[in-house]
Formats: structure tokens, C-alpha cells, sequence
């Protein structure tokens, strides 16, 4: 059996964040690749053209490029951006479009209404003055005391309460508070819904209020070369040793600790320090650990776990730039086209009522404008995604009438786009899961974004915190808070836990003292 200090179960982004801040901690870490490649979500391949790289799942980063957590491991990246940060088209055919040039990002407002530009300055100057300890809060443990009192002496009581007020509102509800036009609200909802929420839905301002400002301020940059090398960089950088092809079948545990684990081929591995889960909480709960040594309550909250939708994506190899109708679009790395903000409501209507959305919203790189490494010169690599309702199975022909749909959208918008097409890759909900069994049923982000799944209720109520009922063993995935998105959070969350367990002979008991009033 080979002993180690910790153990850190699936090579994705978080389970590689944490092997490294545990091996700069001097511990010994060995890391267990279900798959024969590391990364999870964030890879890159030829998969449409030779000649075309395609990031196979996620592709841009504002949050990855501002996240204090990958700052501080100062990877070996080089970043880079398209002329423009994002357009939402509208149905219409006009553009909302943020540009890290503010000028041009008021501009574009103001079309839909006089002053919205300007009202577009006073968001970012608010976002501005609360950015850096906004972030800090995000991604650090729960309960963020220090930096949620730092965040309190800068905007005082009122400030506050009127902060957490934004952070509960509608994205609705927010954009008709801040601004009087269609495009800035637009802008915010298509944000948005880059998570499984409504237009509707309590909480989802602040995630399109937090993408369109981190947007305005730092860009949505992609890494030269690939979301890979984001994946390359972690592994370079790790000093420890990684195992691809060797899925873990069950954490070993003793007298209520995680001692190691087994993988498939029967073989045991021990962990003297600590075990981290950069899996799915159903999967590490439910699967990996035995029911003995798990509340029963705690249990019973994991049947109510809620994922969050299904995921159809398609790349595309395309001859020539796209031909957009409107040729603002063309300078924008992201695109949202296919719907207005009533029909951005309309289609999560329909994926909540379990249907198929007849007309889908979708999302859309052009990897290319972004980063011209991506295919030859005066090509574009490019790719959309769009949600389906979250089912165990599709039929292959639902997908296709699908992507017929899709592709519909685009043309609309790009009239002659087929035609410049070359070749075409489409991951189906199924597909993603079988190249990374952490995207379960083609679900993005570890689960929903609703506020019910979020902060002390992630994955299920409790203390927020990447602590689970066995000791030792910590959930470091997109499951645990502060969810989805790539920017290493949840590992290092887990990775600073197991350090101050090591040290702290009164944590332990904190935690079991904790997890006994709250799963009793």
C-alpha cells in the first residue's frame, strides 16, 4: 500500500489547486485520475478540423483571471482578449456590447436609452469600490468573517444591507432598478444565464451584475494556446505525483476517519493526513463513501440535491470570419444571440417545465477573434452551447433536431454561416459526461446556482465549508461552495481546511460538535 499525506481524488482544476497548495505545504500528495488525461473541464483538442483547437468544455475566464486563489500560484500563463467582451444580440438585429473600453461599453448603452451609458459608469464605479473584497469574500471559506467585515466598515450598515439586498434580486429585477433601456438589462440577463437561473430567479442578478462588471474591468480572456494550458500550467507547477486511469471505487475509513482509498482494480491507497474529493457531492457520498458513516439526515438532504440543466455544445470549423448581419458581433469573444429578455424568460420557462426549449438561447465563442493561435489565419474556430432540461438520457435524435435548432439561431443572425462551415463536433449531455464523469448528465456546474444550493446550503445545509461528516475527508469540487466556475475555490477551500486540521487539535471536535447539532 502507498502512503501519503493526502490524497486528492479526480485531476481537475480545484483537485489540482489543492494538490499544490498542500505540496507547498510540504505535504507528500499523491492525485488519482479517473480519466487517462488531467483537467476535467478545462482541456482543449482538435476535434472539428486539423488545424482548429477547440476548448472542450470551458473557454473563457473572467473569474479564473481575477481569482485571488490562481493569482497566488502565479501559473505560467500568458492571457489574451478579444476586441470586445461580450454582445447580446437582440432579435432585432442591434447589439448590447460590453468593452473593457468603458467609453465604448456606454456607448453601446446609450443607444437603447439616453443616460444608460452613464448610469452604466455609476454600476462600475460601484463595483469598482467593492471589486477586490467582493472577490475575497467569494473565494474564501465560509463564513467569510474577515473579508464580510472589511466589506461592512467600507459601505457602513446602509451600504451593506443595500449590497445584500442587490445580491437577492432577479437579474429582471436589478436591470430595470439600474437602467431605463433594453440593452444594459439584456446585457446583465444574458450573464446571467450563463448558470441554470431564470430571469426570474432570487440571487440571479448578482451572478450577471458580477460577470458583466469582472467583464468591464478585467476582460473574459482566454489563455494563449488553449484552456489546456491552464490544466498544463497546474501540472508543471505541482510537485507530487499524479495517476491517470485509476477511478477510485471507495474512500477507506476508520472509526468515522478517511484513511485512504480504493480504486478499481482493487488496489489500496493510504492517505496519513487527509482525503480531497474534487468529485460531485452525490458521487463522493452516495458511491465512494459507505452510508455507515453518514448521518442519516445528511443523507436524506443528499436526495434532494438539485444539478443543475443539461448541456448541448457544438464546435465548428469555419473557411472564413463569420458573416454577421450586424458586424459588431464580430468583435466580441462571446456572443448571446436568439433572444430578448422576455424571451430569455420564455426559454427557461420551458426547461423548468421539463421541455425542450423551441427556441434556444445560446451562447457562443469565437475562439479565434479571441486568440488567433486557435486556427489559420482569417478562419475561426468557434463553438455555442445552450441548456436542455437535465434527464439521465437523450435520444440521438432529440439532439439533432437540436443542433438543427442552434444552427438555425445562427444563421438567422449570420446568414451564409453553413456555408462557411468546414467541419462540426457536437457533445450531447451523454458525451460530456463519458470524457469527464464529473459533468453529470452535462451539467456544467456542479449543481444548481439557485439560492437554495448555495453558500451553508452547498451541497446541502450545514456549515458551508468543505468539512464533511467523516473526518478527514473534504468535498473540494464544484459542489462545495462557492460552486461553479473556474477559479480554484473549492480546491483551495478544501486544501486550507485539511492544513488547519493538521494543526488545530480543536477543530476536529468543532466540526464534529457542529455536524452533530445540525444532522441530529
Amino acid at each position: 500500500m502507498e502512503t501519503v499525506d493526502a490524497i486528492v481524488v479526480g485531476a481537475g482544476h480545484n483537485g489540482l489547486v489543492a494538490a499544490n497548495l498542500l505540496a507547498d505545504a510540504g505535504w507528500s500528495v499523491l492525485v488519482l485520475e479517473a480519466t487517462p488525461n488531467p483537467g476535467g473541464a478545462v482541456r482543449s483538442g482538435e476535434i472539428t478540423a486539423p488545424g482548429y483547437l477547440s476548448d472542450l468544455f470551458s473557454a473563457f475566464y473572467p473569474l479564473g483571471y481575477a481569482s485571488p486563489v490562481l493569482k497566488s500560484l502565479d501559473l505560467d500563463l500568458r492571457w489574451t482578449h478579444a476586441p470586445d467582451v461580450f454582445t447580446h444580440l437582440l432579435p432585432d438585429g442591434r447589439a448590447a456590447t460590453v468593452s473593457r473600453d468603458l467609453d465604448r461599453t456606454a456607448e453601446s448603452m446609450d443607444q437603447f436609452a439616453p443616460g444608460d451609458g452613464d448610469r452604466w459608469r455609476t454600476a462600475y464605479e460601484e463595483w469598482r469600490s467593492v471589486s477586490g473584497k467582493m472577490l475575497d469574500t467569494l473565494f474564501t471559506p465560509f463564513p467569510p468573517v474577515r473579508n464580510g467585515l472589511g466589506l461592512v466598515r467600507q459601505l457602513r450598515v446602509g451600504g451593506a444591507l443595500r449590497l445584500a439586498r442587490r445580491l437577492v434580486l432577479s437579474v429582471r429585477e436589478l436591470g430595470s432598478e439600474m437602467f431605463d433601456g433594453e440593452g444594459a438589462p439584456l446585457a446583465l440577463a444574458g450573464c446571467a444565464l450563463h448558470t441554470d437561473l431564470s430571469p426570474e430567479e432570487a440571487g440571479g442578478g448578482v451572478y450577471g451584475w458580477l460577470l458583466a462588471m469582472l467583464g468591464q474591468e478585467f476582460g473574459w480572456p482566454v489563455p494563449v494556446g488553449g484552456a489546456q494550458e491552464i490544466t498544463t500550467a497546474l501540472v508543471r507547477r505541482f510537485r507530487g505525483e499524479i495517476v491517470y486511469e485509476a477511478p477510485v471505487s471507495r474512500v477507506l475509513v476508520a472509526r468515522g476517519r478517511a484513511v485512504g482509498v480504493r480504486t478499481a482494480d482493487g488496489r489500496d491507497w493510504r492517505a496519513r493526513r487527509a482525503v480531497i474529493a474534487d468529485v460531485p457531492a452525490p458521487a463522493l457520498f452516495l458511491d465512494l463513501v459507505s452510508e455507515r458513516w453518514l448521518p442519516s439526515r445528511f443523507v436524506e438532504d443528499l436526495q434532494h440535491f438539485r444539478w443543475d440543466g443539461a448541456t448541448v455544445k457544438v464546435d465548428w470549423a469555419l473557411r472564413g470570419r463569420m458573416p454577421w448581419h450586424n458586424p459588431v458581433a464580430g468583435r466580441a469573444g462571446t456572443v448571446h444571440l436568439g433572444a430578448d429578455l422576455n424571451g430569455l424568460t420564455k426559454y427557461a420557462a420551458h426547461l423548468a417545465a421539463d421541455e425542450v426549449p423551441p427556441d434556444p438561447f445560446l451562447l457562443l465563442g469565437q475562439m479565434t477573434t479571441a486568440d488567433a493561435t486557435r486556427s489559420p489565419a482569417g478562419t475561426e474556430s468557434m463553438w455555442a452551447y445552450t441548456h436542455l432540461p437535465h434527464r439521465r438520457t437523450w435520444h440521438a435524435d432529440e439532439i439533432a433536431a437540436h443542433v438543427e435548432r442552434m444552427e438555425a439561431v445562427v444563421e438567422e443572425h449570420a446568414p451564409g454561416f453553413r456555408a462557411e462551415v468546414i467541419a462540426r463536433h457536437v457533445y450531447a449531455p451523454g458525451d460530456m459526461e463519458r470524457e469527464n464523469p464529473s459533468l453529470v448528465g452535462g451539467a456544467l456546474g456542479g449543481g444548481t446556482a439557485a439560492a437554495f444550493q448555495q453558500l451553508f446550503l452547498r451541497p446541502v445545509p450545514g456549515l458551508g465549508r468543505p468539512d464533511t461528516p467523516v473526518d478527514r475527508l473534504y468535498l473540494g469540487s464544484a459542489s462545495a461552495h462557492p460552486g461553479g466556475g473556474v477559479h480554484g475555490a473549492p480546491g483551495a477551500n478544501a486544501a486550507r481546511a485539511a492544513l488547519v486540521r493538521d494543526r488545530n487539535v480543536l477543530y476536529p471536535a468543532a466540526i464534529r460538535a457542529a455536524h452533530r447539532v445540525i444532522y441530529r
